[in-house]
């Protein structure tokens, strides 16, 4: 595997790796603490590297964010040694599986299911894209009523333009598209 970009991104904290071969397929990876990681050897490796505080994983990068404390240089040179030591044995060995493969399995509980599906499908076209460009992600925790819970990933997460611009584009999105009532809070 070759790493064939580092990226800063919107949060001062979080730099986006770019990689020539697949990491996941078909769906995201995050992992806030190490514990997550238990099964993903890749992730343990990254965690290992003193100073990184998550990760997240799309198709073709993971975006590592860092304690404000982390030596950089060191953080970025290290990760991009492990990345291209990480030997894949095919596309299939480079991703991690998903718990479930079955992209409405994944889909939030509760709420009304019409509504998170066109939730979903419209953060899918115009939302999840532009986040993964900087790095991040978003991830639907719930729909209470008129109240769309929802998670930021990767650089997104600690990011203090996603909890204050980035949100309220959401909602205005959502409100113009969706349901007008509509409120998107942090869970």
């Amino acid at each position: 595997m070759k790493v064939t970009s580092i990226q800063p991104t919107p949060n001062p904290n979080a730099f986006k790796f770019l990689v020539d071969r697949p990491l996941v397929q078909g769906h995201t990876l995050a992992y806030a603490k190490p514990e997550q990681a238990r099964n993903d050897v890749l992730a343990q490796g990254m965690f290992a590297i003193p100073g990184v505080e998550t990760l997240f994983f799309c198709e073709n990068f993971v975006t590592v964010s860092m304690t404000a404390q982390a030596d950089w240089r060191a953080v970025c040179e290290q990760m991009t040694r492990l990345l291209e030591s990480h030997i894949v044995a095919d596309e299939a060995a480079a991703a991690p599986a998903a718990e479930d493969d079955d992209p409405l399995a994944r889909l939030p509980q509760g709420g009304d299911p019409e509504m998170l599906a066109k939730i979903n499908t419209l953060l899918d076209d115009r939302v999840r894209p532009a986040l993964a460009g900087d790095g991040g992600g978003l991830q639907v925790m719930g729909l209470e009523g008129k109240t769309l819970f929802i998670r930021y990933q990767g650089a997104c997460g600690s990011c203090p333009s996603s909890t204050s611009g980035t949100l309220m584009a959401i909602q205005r999105l959502l409100q113009s598209e969706v349901d007008e009532e509509l409120v998107v809070t942090m869970s």
